[in-house]
């Protein structure tokens, strides 16, 4: 260590100062620091200082160094309490569960939004999943469990960083921040196995929102086993609770001084990237740059998916400009991040337009779903990309079956079974559904090898049944390539030409009918059990017509075909609203199916049909 003599970072934590703290804002130089690995103070408030390290030197160092840092903890002249941190608000932790995430308003000032998910909060709800890893994976003392630590784009997510590490660290365990990553990364850092990017590491925290407003942020967790469910959530915030109400002054000053120590920093998207590319090269017989030639333009939407044109398309030969949106900005000026948002597809279709691209790429903001547009502009989403998909996983596996969510429409199921001779299993809503379904049904003898929603969230047996929208598009590319390496040109006619048969609706829509839970026939009951009655409901009056027939298997709320076409009724999986779609073979078919469902719920006076009464009015 004599070679770093004179190179000192110094760590100054300063503790029961925080507001005194905040005049240190010190935005940190990554540059210094070999690509792979950086280890720095990562708290914003925090002071940092260093003097440069020459990047020679640096060159004589292994991948991984840690001891080269010189830290100390300075305090202030306060004395240490055990009591009750003061002032720290009263908080519902359950009620910050959103299926198998945790979402909340991180950022305060927007109206009937009160702040929620604080840094505190974030703090406790870090050191409930570091006490449930360690009780999953039984550690017994031998090692330092690690926990990895990633944000998407989000004007909230460094202070969330900061505040998760500490939470992680106060509970004895190691923390390895990634910075900007996307949440398949995060989930692929429990799997890959590389010493020299402190992988694999035992869990994982992506902080991300995904698709919501500025204001709001939330973490989704991993381990090695995939993606945790609804009741490791609701015991993780259980415990964070509990951590939360014995918080004390002095505990909330160790934390930080603990985090100081065992914070590490890796460029671990470096390893995402690589494995992307390497993937495509391996599906077109190795060849270097296999999309060399091809014009590729993505849409980020300002979340954290611009890595994907520089290091992904760029190395495999293709040309990215007229990308968009590619810098991280949480604010999202330009448009929605989610390719399910009618502005953010036309505005990835425009961009294919206006440069006479090959293709376009378009990514939600942790990147965890995406879709793709044809060189005419043929937006590759919802039914579409679920089609596209089956068709290139079922040249891979004949007569597999594919999972989807429940909307997908009829002729989905009609061109997955007899154009393509797989199967359709429609499930429910819900990406964790779907992927634990595939799961589920290979358990039981029957082969998956996809699991997909109209949402854009798609997994494959052969990536760990992780949703991951970039391995999606990856699976893309890899029929591009290889079709180019076969002799076939085209570009992305080559997709396009997969989706011949595919029977789509002329008419569809989605209309949202909410359950007023202060009305008097809820009776102090739960919107959930009022729903349930207003399906039950609706089944029996469906009986009743014999121009209608209900699906033989359904999991999900009261699908019914008639008039041409389908409807489906169901109940939200979160919120206090009942969706309903219709697709149908002209607008006035839809009508007489919302005709159908409208007197069929006349005398349910909590419900609020005032959208699908303008519908059918207004037609």
């Amino acid at each position: 260590m004599e070679a770093m003599s004179g190179q000192i970072v110094e760590n100054v934590s300063v503790s029961q100062c925080y507001q005194l703290s905040r005049k240190f804002d010190t935005h940190y130089q990554r540059d210094n620091y070999a690509p792979f690995m950086r280890n720095i103070l990562p708290f914003q408030r925090g002071k940092l200082a260093w003097t440069a390290i020459p990047s020679m030197q640096l060159r004589n160092f292994a991948k991984y160094q840690s001891s080269f840092v010189n830290r100390r903890t300075v305090h202030c002249n306060a004395a240490p309490s055990t009591a009750a941190v003061p002032n720290l608000d009263k908080v519902d932790f359950l009620k910050l569960q959103n299926g198998s995430d945790i979402r909340g308003v991180a950022v305060a000032g927007v109206e009937g939004e009160p702040l929620n998910l604080t840094e505190p909060v974030s703090e406790a709800i870090a050191a409930g999943f570091a006490a449930w890893l360690l009780e999953k994976k039984k550690a017994d003392g031998s090692r330092r469990l690690s926990i990895s630590v990633g944000h998407d784009s989000r004007i909230s997510a460094k202070k969330l960083e900061d505040a998760i590490s500490r939470g992680i660290a106060g509970a004895g365990l190691d923390v390895v921040q990634y910075g900007l990553a996307s949440t398949p990364a995060m989930f692929n850092s429990t799997v890959t196995e590389d010493d020299a990017f402190l992988c694999p590491v035992d869990g994982s925290i992506m902080i991300t929102a995904s698709h919501l407003p500025y204001n709001r942020n939330g973490f989704k967790f991993f381990t090695n086993a995939g993606g945790l469910g609804k009741a490791d959530i609701k015991n993780i915030l259980e415990r964070a609770a509990d951590i939360y109400n014995k918080f004390t002054a002095e505990g909330l000053t160790s934390s930080k001084g603990k985090a100081v120590a065992s914070v590490k920093r890796v460029d671990y998207m470096n390893v995402y990237t690589s494995d992307l590319v390497k993937a495509v090269r391996k599906a077109a017989g190795n060849i270097e740059k296999p999309l060399e030639g091809f014009h590729i333009v993505v849409d980020a939407g300002n979340g954290a998916g611009g890595f994907f044109a520089a290091k992904v398309l760029e190395p495999l030969g293709a040309v990215t400009s007229g990308s968009q949106f590619l810098e991280p900005d949480g604010m999202f000026p330009n448009h929605i991040p989610n390719p399910e948002d009618k502005t953010a597809m036309k505005a990835i279709t425009q961009a294919v337009l206006d440069n006479k691209a090959d293709l376009g790429i378009i990514f939600d903001t942790d990147v965890d779903r995406s879709a793709a547009v044809d060189s005419t502009g043929l937006e590759f989403n919802r039914n579409r990309l679920i089609a596209l998909m089956s068709a290139i996983v079922l040249e891979e596996h004949p007569g597999t079956t594919i999972v989807t969510d429940s909307v997908t429409s009829d002729g989905l199921t009609t061109f997955i079974e007899k154009k393509l001779g797989g199967k359709h299993h429609r499930f429910k809503r819900g990406y964790k559904n779907v992927i634990d379904e595939a799961i589920r049904l290979n358990s039981v003898g029957e082969e998956s090898h996809l699991a997909i929603e109209t949402s854009g969230h798609g997994a494959l047996k052969e990536n760990h049944w992780l949703d991951d929208g970039a391995y999606l598009m990856v699976k893309i590319l890899n029929k591009i390539a290889s079709a180019r390496a076969s002799g076939q040109t085209g570009g992305s006619k080559v997709l396009t030409g997969l989706l011949e048969g595919l029977q789509e609706p002329a008419f569809s829509v989605e209309l949202r009918l909410k359950i007023n839970q202060s009305h008097q026939d809820l009776k102090g009951g739960s919107f959930r059990d009022y729903g349930e009655a207003v399906l039950k409901h609706l089944e029996n009056y469906i009986d009743s017509d014999p121009k209608l027939q209900k699906a033989p298997v359904n999991y999900e709320g009261v699908r019914v075909s008639g008039y041409g076409g389908w409807f489906l009724l169901r109940l939200s999986l979160h919120d206090p609203v009942l969706p309903l779609n219709i697709e149908a073979p002209s607008n006035n078919d839809a009508v007489l199916l919302g005709n159908v469902v409208r007197a069929a719920l006349k005398e349910f006076s909590a419900l609020d049909t005032s959208a699908l009464d303008k519908f059918v009015q207004a037609s």
